[in-house]
């Protein structure tokens, strides 16, 4: 996993823009004067800014990040105000989560907000805050947004020197359909499981097990995504709790050796993220023992109880999305699927047309889509070829989608490098080639709203740049030819 490309170094780069960014942070609440918990709460403050803002502009990251207050600012008050009432407390916090799940239908803007307000609320039953403290902790958190944003928009703003993400588009339904709509109702049964369960274990550390429940529905949309990542959060906190036993035990707060650790936790945090869950959650739950050493409570037993809470959490993820309004694996995986050959499509069509000489088409857009949709795709498939999956035949036919789709990506790679090539030129036979491609996109997808070319220009024969581009353009062919026996039979038994 650390061996994984890192084009650029921006993976590295943004981590190591995230530890100066929080230790920032941390040490302006330090001169400011603030206790430990409001220095704790900016630090955390800081994390939550720089991980979950993810608009695809710099303009869009830094409005979000000035929104962050005006949803956690109350948010921490109510969790301050009713954390002596029980039951108010905990109707409110489902409250919380509903809403914040269903902000998702609004793109990176919603799901950073959701995410920062859920947080908001578990960073004050963390700290067992009070309305006493309100003030300091208010403070902590707008130094932290403002140190944060010093360093992500002004001393080292990665993003204007990066071509923008392309952002998957979110899925479209009215009601139930939605499933950002069932995914708020799921999250929210799942998390009143787990904070019954939790406060069964613990009437202290119950929101561990709330804390899982939500962020196993974080970045997943089917039922086989959910129950996977839970598993991989089980995963690293038992990982996690064995390098802490090792670790932050021994260290019992020591402040100069647990905030350099805690700064390696954070580094991993966001450099392992976007690769593996287990590996981001076995820094988290190491930095949490690390805190919880400087806090003064941490021993053997405190760890023993978060895996117990974990384990509730993720029951509870487990049994909302088996049994409250299920999105099946094979209907998230047809969508994704079906917008990467979309993609693929709309790469050959404005290759085509670039060849036979508009100097607007431009297919880089559409291949970088691929990547993006491919990654997705994977990520849907995960379940499905998964070592513990015991159906070896569906195994099998996710792993052959994978490949194809993945020997798509590598032909319509090759077509945008020919495409970008000035002294290729435009041949008949590109036109009747890109013809097959959109036929056998159609046999997958249904009807396409362009098509390749319309015109058949130019006489068959020899050109510079053509004959590559065929080659890549039957690639194209044989691989979404081969990709209709997969879909047809995995459509046939659903997943």
């Amino acid at each position: 996993m650390f061996m994984a490309p890192d084009p650029g170094l921006v993976r590295l780069r943004i981590s190591l823009r995230a530890v100066l960014g929080i230790g920032l942070a941390v040490t302006a609440s330090e001169l400011a004067g603030l206790s430990l918990p409001a220095t704790i709460t900016g630090g955390l403050t800081a994390l939550l800014a720089l991980f979950t803002v993810g608009d695809p502009t710099v303009r869009g990251q830094a409005l979000t990040t000035a929104l962050l207050p005006a949803v956690g600012f109350p948010v921490l008050a109510l969790a301050a105000v009713l954390h002596a009432v029980p039951t108010a407390r905990d109707a409110i916090w489902l409250a919380v989560v509903f809403c914040g799940v269903y902000a998702r239908r609004w793109g990176p803007r919603g799901h950073a907000l959701g995410i920062f307000a859920f947080m908001t609320f578990f960073i004050t039953q963390f700290l067992h805050a009070v309305p006493g403290q309100l003030p300091q902790l208010y403070a902590a958190m707008a130094l932290a947004l403002a140190a944060s944003s010093v360093v992500r928009f002004g001393a080292w703003c990665i993003e204007r020197r990066t071509p923008a993400p392309v952002t998957p588009a979110v899925p479209a339904g009215r009601g139930l359909s939605r499933p950002t709509t069932r995914q708020a109702f799921q999250a929210t049964v799942a998390c009143a499981f787990a904070m019954a369960a939790g406060q069964v274990l613990s009437h202290e550390r119950w929101y561990w097990a709330v804390g899982t429940a939500w962020w196993i529905f974080v970045n997943t949309s089917s039922r086989g995504e959910t129950l996977v990542r839970g598993f991989r959060r089980v995963v690293g906190t038992v990982t996690g709790i064995a390098a802490g036993l090792l670790v932050a035990v021994p260290l019992d707060g020591a402040v100069a050796p647990t905030a350099a650790i805690v700064a390696v936790c954070v580094w991993g945090i966001f450099y392992t993220a976007p690769l593996s869950y287990s590996w981001m959650m076995f820094f988290v739950t190491v930095m949490a023992g690390l805190l919880y050493g400087l806090l003064g409570v941490l021993h053997p037993g405190l760890l023993g109880l978060r895996l117990a809470e974990t384990g509730a959490g993720a029951l509870g993820a487990a049994l909302a999305v088996a049994l409250i309004l299920p999105v099946t694996t094979h209907a998230v995986t047809d969508r994704w699927v079906g917008q990467a050959v979309r993609a693929v499509h709309g790469c050959t069509a404005a290759a085509a047309r670039r060849l036979a000489g508009d100097p607007a088409a431009d297919p880089a857009p559409s291949a970088a889509e691929l990547e993006v949709l491919l990654g997705r795709v994977r990520f849907a498939l995960a379940p499905l070829v998964h070592p513990l999956n015991p159906i070896r035949a569906r195994r099998a036919r996710a792993l052959r989608v994978l490949t194809l789709l993945d020997d798509c990506a590598r032909e319509a790679r090759g077509l945008v490098a020919v495409a970008a090539d000035p002294d290729a030129s435009h041949d008949a036979r590109l036109t009747a080639a890109c013809g097959r491609v959109e036929a056998a996109v159609e046999v997958l997808v249904g009807a396409v709203p362009e098509g390749a070319v319309t015109a058949t220009t130019g006489v068959p024969g020899h050109h510079p740049g053509a004959e590559q581009a065929l080659a890549h353009l039957h690639g194209l062919e044989r691989a979404l030819a081969s990709l209709a026996t997969p879909l047809r039979r995995s459509s046939a038994v659903g997943a």
